[in-house]
């Protein structure tokens, strides 16, 4: 059913030429036939093809555990020379995220070459949910209590993850509990993961 629908999307562009438009469509097969780990698709009834919908699931051991995160690559007529820009659609609290959604991460910034795919993008944006990056935050808040207090940095993740990222259907029938009641073993498990995943995953 995606296939045909991206079809109509090359008569909705007039900015991109044909070869890029083709390479996004190209793209986006790819990420719906073979999908990311966490990841979705989302195909929008609005859509452009320099625009590109996802959906992120939380990662277990991360405060975002159970959240869906809708989020967006934006293409401009310079793609793929230039990299797209990408925005958390969903509010988080995230060093790397700004309060207006913005995504920071290298792959999209000094990192980018004309090669990365936007399904590598889509992974590396999901791969920061799991290992943030304090230092390079958009955040300075939520950086900072990364830093120097990642129980509170957590605690204040799951209060926003449980008011905007789950819905309160998927609560019910999962019986997650709610922020308040998390215990400090919980805290502990989920600090533990952070620490050793920073440990053995590259810089993305």
């Amino acid at each position: 059913l995606v296939k045909y629908h991206l079809l109509i999307y090359i008569t909705m562009t007039d900015s991109l030429p044909p070869h890029i438009v083709g390479r996004i469509l190209s793209e986006i097969r790819e990420i719906v036939k073979h999908p990311i780990d966490g990841v979705s698709y989302l195909e929008e009834d609005n859509n452009s093809v320099n625009t590109v919908h996802a959906l992120i699931q939380g990662p277990e051991g991360t405060p975002f555990i159970g959240g869906k995160f809708r989020m967006k690559l934006v293409l401009s007529n310079e793609y793929p020379s230039v990299p797209p820009r990408g925005y958390f659609l969903t509010r988080i609290y995230h060093p790397n995220v700004s309060p207006n959604g913005d995504i920071c991460v290298n792959t999209l910034k000094k990192d980018w070459t004309p090669d990365v795919t936007l399904k590598h993008v889509l992974q590396v944006i999901r791969c920061l949910l799991i290992v943030p990056f304090p230092e390079s935050s958009l955040n300075d808040e939520a950086g900072k209590l990364f830093m120097e207090s990642y129980d509170e940095f957590a605690r204040r993740a799951r209060i926003m993850t449980q008011v905007h990222a789950i819905d309160s259907t998927d609560e019910n029938e999962s019986g997650a509990t709610t922020v308040d009641s998390q215990t400090n073993e919980q805290n502990k498990k989920a600090k533990d993961i952070q620490t050793a995943k920073k440990k053995s995953l590259k810089r993305l």
